[in-house]
């Protein structure tokens, strides 16, 4: 019985806390940790430090990346790379905010690719419904495939805690296919969703007044990206690209490039892929700022540096409240969970795509179910197979990508319908995830 008002209380945590964002979210799971303990009598558990000084490396990287404008240069390519082809605006768009995704880290370069996205479809006259959802969803899909990505190195680290040796390289070799499939195939299905703009009543009515159709074709002014950036622009994406690729050579051939150091048995082994990539951020992070002569404030006033402290916080007061439940009543757990999850290993899959709903956050999700689903037996490669269903927040538009990309489709046909649930993201999410959890599972047992 305990068990279950447990269970409940850390539900209810979840729903009450993501009303409030992320810091919310976290100051709320604090409460449930202090009934935890403090009534039920539960030990608290190990806050996931290695997870949280992983995200505050990265987080910082980027923030230097961007105050730089680095990821600026990126935008500017991507738009070339769109206007290139605009009559397949449906496939690229999603194409193209997947890719920035999995070159910077963060899914937050999209609100800048969604006027451009717009600009090109409304002039093709293309429903601009269809490349924009997907895109959204795509921009999100593609960080668990960044090898710059909290969700990510979070894996790594988790999995590295169960002495399972699996690097960054071995995690992305999984989800870059995976999600990539997944996007290409939620793309084709929306180059057919909807009606043509030509023969969509809505659309043909809101036009007829002459202010609105103004307001819907005219020329956008932030539909075009800042051509003439700095050289240390350039500098900057330079420092953080070879960063990653020599992050990735570290996971590649770490008995070869990294330095032996003892583990807890006093076996000399080869420094772990977690404080590497922590290393190797923090040393970008110094080479951008030194180099590209970077204002430290502009770097903690961005929008990239806000919202990764506040995932560091959020995640904190989840997994913490998260790990005091679960630690406590792993060997029911085991009795009760292993069997059905071993014979049916999607289990595992559709509760990390719920918690993830419920937390709003790829990170938090994971840091929450993969402890836990290592902790009652599932197999490490079940937890890689199916990292991409770490993200479900599409499932209620209430996430700020989504709500940016309705909000710049000035046509009308990217919305919410009048029962919330049918909305323009939700089949392209569920096909995107879908997919992506499918092909992830036959890469990881053909590969393993």
């Amino acid at each position: 019985m305990i068990i279950l008002f447990g269970f409940i209380l850390l539900l209810a945590c979840l729903v009450v806390g993501v009303r409030h964002g992320g810091l919310g979210l976290a100051a709320v799971s604090g409460i449930g940790l202090a009934i935890y303990v403090f009534v039920i009598g539960l030990v608290p558990g190990k806050p996931p430090i290695d997870v949280m000084l992983t995200i505050m490396a990265v987080v910082t990287c980027s923030g230097f990346l961007q105050a730089s404008k680095g990821l600026d240069v990126m935008l500017v390519y991507a738009e070339k790379f769109l206007r290139s082809n605009p009559k397949q605006i449906t496939i690229l768009a999603p194409i193209t905010t997947w890719f920035l995704t999995v070159l910077c880290g963060t899914g937050h370069v999209v609100y800048t690719m969604f006027p451009i996205i717009y600009d090109i479809s409304i002039k093709e006259g293309i429903r601009p419904e269809r490349p924009m959802a997907v895109a959204s969803i795509a921009s999100q899909m593609g960080i668990c495939a960044s090898p710059a990505s909290v969700a990510v190195v979070s894996v790594v680290a988790m999995l590295g805690a169960v002495n399972f040796p699996a690097s960054v390289v071995t995690i992305l070799s999984i989800t870059i296919p995976a999600t990539f499939v997944g996007v290409i195939v939620a793309g084709i299905w929306s180059m057919r969703r909807g009606k043509e703009l030509a023969n969509d009543p809505d659309f043909q009515a809101r036009i007829q007044d002459p202010e609105q159709r103004a307001y819907i074709y005219e020329e956008n002014k932030e539909a075009s990206v800042v051509k003439e950036l700095p050289r240390t622009a350039y500098w900057a994406t330079i420092i953080f690209l070879l960063g990653i690729l020599v992050i990735a050579l570290f996971g590649s051939f770490p008995n070869q490039l990294l330095p032996l150091v003892p583990n807890a048995k006093g076996l000399w082994k080869p420094l772990s892929m977690t404080p590497t990539i922590q290393i190797a951020m923090l040393v970008m992070a110094a080479l951008i700022l030194l180099v590209c002569k970077v204002k430290v404030s502009d770097v903690t006033s961005g929008s990239v540096f806000k919202s990764g402290m506040i995932a560091v916080v959020s995640v904190y007061g989840v997994a913490w409240m998260a790990e005091t439940y679960f630690g406590a009543y792993i060997p029911q757990f085991k009795t009760t969970l292993s069997s059905v999850v071993v014979e049916h290993p999607w289990t595992y899959a559709l509760v990390l795509f719920i918690i993830s709903k419920l937390v709003n956050s790829q990170a938090a999700a994971l840091a929450i179910v993969v402890p836990m689903g290592l902790s009652v037996g599932v197999d490490p490669l079940i937890v890689l197979s199916f990292v991409p269903a770490c993200y479900a927040y599409f499932v209620l538009p209430t996430y700020p990508s989504d709500l940016a990309c309705i909000g710049f489709d000035r046509s009308g046909t990217t919305r919410i319908g009048k029962f919330v649930i049918n909305h323009s993201f939700i089949i392209p999410g569920i096909i995107g995830v879908f997919t992506s959890c499918v092909v992830g599972y036959f890469i990881a047992h053909a590969l393993f």
